[in-house]
């Protein structure tokens, strides 16, 4: 980590860590109303802040940043979760299976980091979109979005972002996702505050598909090997 780095977290960390204890746990599971900064993404105002920093310095080396996701709430959440199970459940993936398969790379409800508003998916608007620009292969091997992924890499974590599935074979949980950052400085306490939560008690809605396979030892290991299957950087 760089020393330009550490001027950006720490100081903001800092002071956002004193506030873990009053996040509200509606809030940390998407199920909070919150005032968004005025943009067309939704995220804090001080990761939208930090985000606008980045973009300019961006644009000036040829790069568009365009964020396809910021936050989601649990609804929309359980939204991808309800089409992923029914789809994989139509092509003859039992309820273990699929649940497997889904959390590769998509969240439980009321577990994703984009409930905080303080994380983005990005690409580079600059290149026309064709099908789902979110695949790995886009931004490796000459894929449109790899000089972009570079770019990052080199210079997301002096505005305080970092890639929060970094492809690290030491980690655990859901796949690489060189397209999803999240903003440290806030992101940092919403984490340390989610730790301390009763899932079971808070994320199992009756219209949820699958719940009843969603047992108390599967959200401790998911927990575990998920929700802390992160860049170091973030916990």
């Amino acid at each position: 980590m760089t020393p330009k780095y550490y001027l950006v977290l720490l100081l903001p960390l800092f002071v956002a860590c004193q506030q873990i204890q009053s996040i509200p746990p509606e809030q940390l599971i998407g199920k909070k109303d919150i005032q968004w900064s005025g943009t067309t993404y939704q995220l804090l105002p001080e990761a939208a802040e930090a985000f606008e920093k980045m973009k300019a310095a961006a644009l000036e080396q040829g790069f568009e940043l365009k964020v396809v996701s910021s936050y989601r709430s649990y609804d929309r959440q359980k939204a991808i979760w309800n089409r992923k199970f029914n789809r994989n459940q139509s092509e003859g993936l039992s309820p273990e299976e699929n649940i497997k398969k889904i959390i590769e790379y998509s969240t439980l409800p009321g577990t994703s980091r984009h409930h905080w508003g303080t994380d983005i998916d990005i690409v580079d608007g600059a290149i026309p979109p064709e099908g789902d620009v979110l695949l790995t292969e886009k931004f490796h091997d000459g894929g449109p979005y790899e000089p972009l992924r570079v770019w990052l890499k080199e210079n997301a974590a002096s505005f305080g972002f970092i890639c929060a599935y970094p492809d690290d074979d030491t980690r655990s949980g859901f796949y690489y996702e060189p397209w999803h950052y999240s903003y440290a400085p806030s992101a940092v306490p919403f984490y340390r505050a989610y730790l301390e939560l009763n899932l079971p008690q808070l994320l199992l809605d009756d219209d949820l598909e699958g719940r009843d396979y969603l047992t108390h030892d599967f959200l401790t290991r998911y927990r575990q090997s998920h929700v802390r299957g992160i860049h170091p950087d973030l916990q």
